[in-house]
Protein backbone atom coordinates (compact mmCIF):
# COMPACT_ATOMS: atom_id res chain seq x y z
CA UNK A 1 0.00 0.00 0.00
CA UNK A 2 1.21 3.47 -1.22
CA UNK A 3 1.61 6.78 1.39
CA UNK A 4 -1.55 8.02 -0.30
CA UNK A 5 -3.56 4.66 0.71
CA UNK A 6 -2.27 4.81 4.26
CA UNK A 7 -4.56 6.11 6.88
CA UNK A 8 -4.19 8.52 9.46
CA UNK A 9 -3.77 6.61 12.16
CA UNK A 10 -0.69 3.76 10.74
CA UNK A 11 1.24 6.97 10.45
CA UNK A 12 0.44 9.13 13.77
CA UNK A 13 2.90 9.16 16.28
CA UNK A 14 1.13 7.73 19.21
CA UNK A 15 3.70 9.25 22.35
CA UNK A 16 1.50 12.39 22.88
CA UNK A 17 2.51 15.10 25.25
CA UNK A 18 -0.52 16.25 27.11
CA UNK A 19 -1.40 18.49 29.58
CA UNK A 20 -4.58 20.05 30.62
CA UNK A 21 -6.24 23.42 30.67
CA UNK A 22 -5.18 24.46 33.93
CA UNK A 23 -1.73 24.01 33.78
CA UNK A 24 0.31 26.99 34.14
CA UNK A 25 2.66 27.87 31.18
CA UNK A 26 5.68 26.92 32.89
CA UNK A 27 4.85 23.68 33.44
CA UNK A 28 3.81 23.51 29.75
CA UNK A 29 6.93 24.75 28.54
CA UNK A 30 8.93 22.40 30.97
CA UNK A 31 6.97 19.33 29.45
CA UNK A 32 7.54 20.75 25.71
CA UNK A 33 11.43 20.87 26.72
CA UNK A 34 11.48 17.74 28.70
CA UNK A 35 9.76 15.55 25.67
CA UNK A 36 11.51 17.84 23.20
CA UNK A 37 7.98 18.70 21.16
CA UNK A 38 6.80 21.96 19.37
CA UNK A 39 2.96 21.21 21.00
CA UNK A 40 1.25 19.88 23.67
CA UNK A 41 -2.17 18.40 23.27
CA UNK A 42 -4.42 19.60 25.86
CA UNK A 43 -6.89 17.23 26.84
CA UNK A 44 -10.16 16.62 28.97
CA UNK A 45 -11.63 12.98 30.47
CA UNK A 46 -14.91 12.92 29.30
CA UNK A 47 -17.14 9.70 30.21
CA UNK A 48 -14.06 7.83 31.13
CA UNK A 49 -12.18 8.78 27.31
CA UNK A 50 -9.13 10.83 27.14
CA UNK A 51 -10.27 13.39 24.99
CA UNK A 52 -8.36 16.15 22.94
CA UNK A 53 -9.98 19.71 23.35
CA UNK A 54 -7.04 22.17 22.22
CA UNK A 55 -3.46 21.99 21.46
CA UNK A 56 -0.91 24.85 23.00
CA UNK A 57 2.00 25.27 20.70
CA UNK A 58 5.56 26.99 21.62
CA UNK A 59 5.01 29.57 19.21
CA UNK A 60 1.44 30.21 21.06
CA UNK A 61 3.31 30.85 24.41
CA UNK A 62 5.69 33.08 22.41
CA UNK A 63 2.92 35.03 20.50
CA UNK A 64 0.47 34.83 23.02
CA UNK A 65 2.36 35.55 26.50
CA UNK A 66 6.20 36.89 25.98
CA UNK A 67 5.28 39.05 23.14
CA UNK A 68 2.29 40.41 24.83
CA UNK A 69 4.49 40.67 28.19
CA UNK A 70 1.67 39.21 29.91
CA UNK A 71 2.99 38.32 33.28
CA UNK A 72 3.71 34.37 32.61
CA UNK A 73 1.75 33.19 36.33
CA UNK A 74 -1.34 35.33 34.99
CA UNK A 75 -2.32 33.06 32.39
CA UNK A 76 -3.08 29.40 32.26
CA UNK A 77 -3.12 26.80 29.43
CA UNK A 78 -6.48 26.85 28.65
CA UNK A 79 -5.99 30.84 28.31
CA UNK A 80 -3.80 30.61 25.18
CA UNK A 81 -4.33 27.18 23.62
CA UNK A 82 -6.25 27.04 20.05
CA UNK A 83 -9.61 25.97 20.45
CA UNK A 84 -11.15 25.71 17.48
CA UNK A 85 -9.03 22.03 17.14
CA UNK A 86 -9.10 20.11 13.99
CA UNK A 87 -9.32 16.55 14.90
CA UNK A 88 -8.82 13.47 12.42
CA UNK A 89 -10.26 10.07 12.27
CA UNK A 90 -7.71 7.14 12.75
CA UNK A 91 -9.43 5.68 9.65
CA UNK A 92 -8.96 8.86 7.56
CA UNK A 93 -6.13 8.77 4.74
CA UNK A 94 -2.91 10.53 4.42
CA UNK A 95 -4.62 13.13 1.73
CA UNK A 96 -7.75 13.75 3.39
CA UNK A 97 -5.57 14.41 6.36
CA UNK A 98 -3.27 16.51 4.44
CA UNK A 99 -6.12 19.11 2.67
CA UNK A 100 -7.73 19.20 6.14
CA UNK A 101 -4.46 20.96 7.49
CA UNK A 102 -3.81 22.51 4.35
CA UNK A 103 -7.40 24.22 4.50
CA UNK A 104 -6.89 24.87 8.01
CA UNK A 105 -3.66 26.05 8.16
CA UNK A 106 -2.24 24.24 10.64
CA UNK A 107 0.84 21.93 10.87
CA UNK A 108 -0.57 19.32 13.62
CA UNK A 109 -3.66 17.61 14.31
CA UNK A 110 -4.58 14.99 17.34
CA UNK A 111 -5.47 11.50 15.77
CA UNK A 112 -9.05 9.73 17.60
CA UNK A 113 -10.52 7.14 17.43
CA UNK A 114 -14.20 6.74 16.25
CA UNK A 115 -15.41 7.72 19.91
CA UNK A 116 -13.03 10.95 19.34
CA UNK A 117 -10.34 9.13 22.18
CA UNK A 118 -6.88 10.60 21.23
CA UNK A 119 -4.39 8.07 19.90
CA UNK A 120 -1.84 10.09 18.24
CA UNK A 121 -0.95 13.39 16.50
CA UNK A 122 0.31 13.74 13.01
CA UNK A 123 2.76 16.41 12.26
CA UNK A 124 2.82 18.36 8.32
CA UNK A 125 6.73 16.59 8.51
CA UNK A 126 5.34 13.42 8.94
CA UNK A 127 3.42 13.10 6.13
CA UNK A 128 6.27 15.38 4.35
CA UNK A 129 8.49 12.62 4.84
CA UNK A 130 6.77 9.73 4.01
CA UNK A 131 5.33 11.09 0.68
CA UNK A 132 9.10 12.09 0.18
CA UNK A 133 9.42 8.43 0.51
CA UNK A 134 7.59 7.27 -1.76
CA UNK A 135 8.44 9.79 -4.79
CA UNK A 136 12.37 8.69 -3.92
CA UNK A 137 11.37 4.97 -4.91
CA UNK A 138 9.62 5.61 -7.42
CA UNK A 139 12.57 7.77 -8.95
CA UNK A 140 14.69 4.90 -8.47
CA UNK A 141 12.05 2.70 -10.18
CA UNK A 142 12.23 5.50 -13.07
CA UNK A 143 16.54 4.91 -13.14
CA UNK A 144 16.29 1.39 -12.96
CA UNK A 145 14.12 1.14 -16.15
CA UNK A 146 16.53 3.06 -18.18
CA UNK A 147 19.27 0.98 -17.09
CA UNK A 148 16.95 -2.17 -18.19
CA UNK A 149 16.14 -1.11 -21.72
CA UNK A 150 20.89 0.16 -21.95
CA UNK A 151 21.18 -3.40 -21.27
CA UNK A 152 18.66 -4.62 -23.57
CA UNK A 153 20.26 -2.92 -26.18
CA UNK A 154 23.93 -3.67 -25.86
Amino acid sequence: MGATGMSAGKICNRNVTTTHRDSTIREAAQLMRTHHVGCLVVTEEKSGITEPVGILTDRDIVMEVIAEEVDISAVTVGDIMSYALLKVQESDSIIETAQRMRARGVRRVPVVSDSCELIGIIALDDILGLLSEELSMLARVTSREAEQEQKKRA
